[in-house]
């Protein structure tokens, strides 16, 4: 059985330059996640707000923290003075508080909007009508304290690699009409998160620019 840190460089080694592995954490020790720092990974994803705000007191304070999971709005405040990245932005209120919290801070924070694209109804997201009526709309500029860097979405929990592989091209499409349309003038509109252990390889190969890997990492959570 390999290593957290074998796992880490073998996973780096086959994402190339173009890829940022997010390890996700969630549910693991600080051990663990420990273990992942000192093989050279800085960059951790955590679901839960109170298990994230617990181990950010906890852990070296060079961690590039992004909270993955869905987030209620009154939960932002608890984040907003250290995350780094906030990877399922699904709505225009969410935003705001993003925003507002990260304000009181003197901060600035990464943001990437979540787009449904999976078969599963119970995956948050814009759908695409939505992401395109909503970026028409909203005027990102009147945001200084967030920073819209792309977009985000997890494929169906399947094998079916046809099925999954068209899920992330239709994502990729939206991210490069939204760049063309939306962002052309927006250096920092560039990641393309997508990707989990069960089909990063795909992911990447679709495009994807982050992904977001646990149990190749870290083993099976309990």
């Amino acid at each position: 059985m390999n290593t957290i840190a074998e796992n880490i460089h073998r996973l780096k080694n086959q994402l190339g330059a173009k890829t940022r592995l997010i390890a996700v954490s969630k549910t693991k020790p600080k051990e663990d996640i420990l273990e992942a720092y000192q093989a050279g990974q800085r960059a951790f994803g955590e679901n839960y707000v109170q298990e994230l705000t617990e181990k950010f007191e906890l852990l070296p304070q060079d961690i590039e923290w992004h909270f993955i999971g869905h987030l209620q709005s009154n939960k932002v405040k608890y984040i907003a003075p250290f995350v780094s990245w906030i990877h399922a932005v699904e709505s225009e209120k969410l935003l705001l508080e993003i925003n507002k919290q990260a304000a009181k801070q003197q901060r600035s924070i990464n943001c990437l909007l979540q787009v449904h694209i999976a078969t599963e109804e119970s995956k948050f997201g814009f759908d695409l009508d939505e992401i395109m009526a909503f970026c028409d709309a909203f005027q990102f500029d009147t945001l200084p304290n967030v920073r819209i860097c792309g977009i985000m979405g997890m494929a169906s929990f399947s094998d079916d690699e046809k099925l999954v592989r068209s899920e992330f091209k239709k994502l990729k499409t939206i991210f490069d009409t939204l760049k063309e349309k939306k962002f052309s003038d927006k250096e920092h509109f560039r990641e393309l998160s997508m990707g989990m252990s069960s089909d990063w390889k795909w992911a990447i190969e679709e495009g994807s620019t982050m992904v977001r890997v646990g149990s190749a990492i870290f083993g099976s959570r309990k």
